[in-house]
């Protein structure tokens, strides 16, 4: 942990009480600050408020009352899910308070090497494969925090100058982390997420590119090079630019050809060999390999950790099988994009399970992929007359169901051997469950309860 001074007695307003919240407000004494922590709930377990008043926080709960905007708050660490036009935050954002988010405190005290992966898709398995390809090599620790669900703040607490951390960054996250530094940062895509928060496309890219936006020539970016809108993104680093692509070849970074993926030209490994399916896990694995032999890993170390790595929870994750039947959890599939590619990652027969919050988009995009992959659909949730309506134009089957959990004996009622059952909901979940965690958990218990058997 880097030795900082810019906290000590300054008046510091915390936002929010996730891990990441309560981690920052707990660092923040630690650096001599005085901190106020606020969320908007009241904690139903009081031994959050009790900790948190045993360091000498003040705690506010239930409401982010407007007069904390005039009690002199020299800067504000915000849960990134906090919006910008929050009453609360705008008034901070009228006055020129500086806002940052939990990220950019982590940042501001690691004293190692950091590795920073964003994108719209596949930010949690590429930073999961970096992790574990660079650690192969190390001869100092390596470990990964941040949106994939760990603290980036509390982690980078316990590392030195000489460990690595690889983090991976969402949108929010990036918005207030105006200094953050990555000596290799990773792009894996960009599609239009989160628009409700962000308003626009453009602003959606820009806060991806903060990822970026501190990097200087000695500096890399590692990013998709699958399509023209991504590699004029690029140039708006200042950064060396190190393409990773499955569609075409680059001999400056890492690529696919004739199911050979190539480092600069030198052969690393088969395609086929990689345990994850699909294509996209094929591009998560070509980013993770330009990050790792910019790190100096060897192709030994990638092929170790591709051949043996099976997927991280709830991203097309393999269940189990039973009776010659395939379950996979692809609770994350929260858009139309993440539900595309895992259909094309199966060459059986897909039963798919889809539906959940309706954002107000329509699903004649997915048209293609049900007529070519998809047996049969049980739909849920808010959208699913509107994904009903895709199936019909597929011309495939659509039953109705209750939610994730109903769905699955539904989908094993239509299922034969050699059946994939495969929950790809392409929506986020908020309309029956608190997240894609929690229904991607609650689809595998059903299967355990179908099966009589444990996920594998």
């Amino acid at each position: 942990m880097k030795k900082i001074d810019e906290y000590q007695g300054k008046k510091v307003l915390v936002m929010g009480f996730g891990i990441s919240g309560i981690n920052a407000a707990h660092l923040l004494v630690k650096l001599g600050a005085n901190v106020t922590a606020n969320d908007k709930a009241t904690p139903k377990n009081n031994d959050i408020v009790d900790d948190l008043e045993a360091d000498g926080i003040k705690v506010i709960t239930g409401d982010n009352p407007i007069s904390l905007a005039n009690e002199g708050f020299d800067v504000v660490v915000k849960n990134p899910g906090i919006p910008y036009d929050n009453p609360l935050v705008a008034a901070f954002v009228k006055q020129g308070t500086p806002i940052i988010t939990e990220a950019e405190l982590g940042w501001q005290i690691f004293d190692g090497h950091l590795v920073s992966v964003t994108g719209s898709n596949g930010k949690t398995t590429t930073t999961t494969l970096t992790q574990l390809m660079i650690a192969e090599n190390a001869k100092h620790q390596v470990k990964y925090a941040g949106n994939i669900g760990i603290s980036f703040s509390k982690i980078a607490e316990d590392l030195g100058s000489d460990d690595t951390l690889v983090t991976e960054l969402s949108s929010f996250q990036l918005l207030g982390a105006p200094t953050i530094h990555p000596h290799i940062a990773i792009i894996t895509n960009i599609f239009s997420n989160h628009l409700d928060y962000h308003k626009t496309r453009e602003n959606y890219i820009n806060a991806k590119l903060n990822i970026t936006r501190n990097q200087t020539k000695d500096d890399f970016l590692v990013i998709n090079w699958d399509r023209d809108e991504w590699q004029k993104i690029a140039q708006r680093s200042q950064a060396t630019i190190v393409p990773f692509s499955r569609l075409n070849k680059s001999h400056e970074g890492s690529y696919v050809e004739d199911g050979m993926i190539y480092w600069r030209g030198q052969e690393v490994m088969p395609t086929k060999d990689i345990r994850l399916i699909g294509p996209q896990n094929v591009e998560n694995a070509l980013a993770a390999i330009a990050a790792a032999k910019l790190s100096g890993v060897t192709n030994d170390a990638i092929k170790k950790v591709l051949t043996t790595f099976s997927g991280v929870r709830h991203r097309l994750q393999y269940v189990m099988e039973y009776q010659e039947r395939l379950f996979y959890n692809d609770s994350k599939s929260t858009d139309i994009e993440a539900t595309e590619v895992a259909l094309q990652g199966f060459d059986r027969p897909v039963i798919l399970l889809a539906g959940g919050l309706d954002r107000g988009y329509t699903f004649e995009r997915l048209v293609p992929y049900f007529k070519k992959h998809v047996k049969a659909m049980i739909v849920f949730g808010e959208c699913k007359d509107k994904m009903k309506d895709a199936g019909n134009q597929a011309g495939v089957p659509v039953i109705e169901s209750e939610d994730a959990i109903t769905a699955v004996p539904e989908a094993w009622k239509l299922s034969e051997p050699g059946d994939v059952i495969l929950l790809s909901p392409a929506n986020a979940s908020w309309d029956q469950f608190p997240s894609f965690e929690v229904r991607g958990d609650k689809f595998i218990e059903a299967v355990e309860e179908l099966t009589g058997k444990k996920e594998q």
